[in-house]
């Protein structure tokens, strides 16, 4: 075997190998639990406005906080006591309809 070869194959096999470990590593931090969600904090809905802008609903135990995200960072917007229900996806009819009868306000 040319001593090219022999480099390339050298080289494949310690590539495969490291892959390999990176493999079995993720998996077992995924097994333990590393970066899981923990306490009380869960995302509850994501608003993207542009490329770079974004509305989070987070809820941090019985509170909802709104925050905004832009190239600027985090502010909070406003805050929620109690997330409302989200309503049934009305039919694009239906949203229509509604316009017309409350003379052309979403209701």
């Amino acid at each position: 075997m040319s001593p090219t070869a022999s480099y390339l194959l050298e080289t494949l096999v310690t590539l495969l190998a490291v892959l390999a470990i990176a493999l079995l590593v993720l998996l077992g931090a995924r097994r333990l639990g590393v970066g899981a969600p923990q306490g009380p904090l869960e995302l509850v809905g994501r608003l993207p406005l542009d490329a770079r802008r974004v509305i989070y609903l987070v809820r941090i135990g019985p509170q909802v906080l709104v925050v905004g995200a832009s190239e600027a960072g985090l502010s909070k917007l406003s805050e929620l006591s109690e997330l409302p229900p989200t309503p049934p996806r009305a039919s694009f009819a239906d949203t229509l309809a509604s316009l017309r009868r409350d003379g052309g306000r979403p209701g």
